[in-house]
Formats: C-alpha cells, structure tokens, sequence
C-alpha cells in the first residue's frame, strides 16, 4: 500500500535523502539526536536542535496528526526540517529496528559533525526558497 506524501514539504530526493540519513548515523553513535516526535519537541523547546527530519510516509491518522503539529513550532524556532520518504530507513539509521516518525539532531560544536550539520542544512534550506 502506497502512502500519500502529498503533505510533505520539502521532501528530499534520493541523493540528500541518503546524506541526511549518513549524518543521522553519525549523530546516533555519538548519541546528538532524539528520537521521536515528543523528544523532537523537548529539544525544540530547550533550543538545541540542529536540524528536524521527519518521515513523510507517517500513517495511521493520528500519528500524522502528531507529525502535523511539528513544523510550525520548527519554523517559529527558525530550525531546518525536512521530509525523508521512508520512516523505516530512519528508524534503520538511529540503530533501532522500528519506524521513526521525527529525529532531532541537537547541538554540540565538539562532536565533529558540526561542519556536516550546517552543509547539511544549507543543503535542506535551498529546496525551501
């Protein structure tokens, strides 16, 4: 069964898609990201976080209400998100076996990845123009 991304945006392509999904990774083994939309929050509110994904193929309907409510808080924080396709290859690449809905990678200018965050997020800003 085929999921409507039609709500989605922006939604990255396969090339940004297996780049964010690579930093994600990273940010898992040195433990910079939260899983799940409430975490996501929790980090949005405390202003550390970096960059939001979120799974664009969310389904049932009240998880997508959950997922819904995200991006204004994001943007009111003037915080980069975007949409990845496949909530199974996020889930995947923060090292859990289930679907994840959002990851929040947070701050730390020490852990290596912060180079990579904000070419990153150039990256995700330039769809958005």
């Amino acid at each position: 069964m085929s999921q409507d991304t039609s709500t989605a945006w922006p939604v990255a392509d396969q090339a940004l898609s297996q780049d964010i999904l690579d930093l994600v990774q990273q940010a898992s083994h040195r433990r910079l990201f939260k899983k799940g939309a409430d975490e996501a929050m929790e980090t949005l509110n405390r202003g550390i976080t970096e960059i939001v994904v979120l799974a664009a193929d969310t389904a049932p309907i009240f998880q997508l209400a959950i997922l819904l409510h995200l991006p204004l808080p994001i943007d009111d924080k003037n915080v980069s998100y975007i949409y990845l396709l496949s909530k199974i290859a996020l889930g995947r690449a923060c090292g859990v076996s289930r679907a994840l809905m959002a990851v929040s990678i947070t701050i730390n200018e020490a852990s290596g990845l912060f180079n990579w965050i904000r070419s990153l997020k150039d990256k995700v800003e330039r769809p958005m123009v």
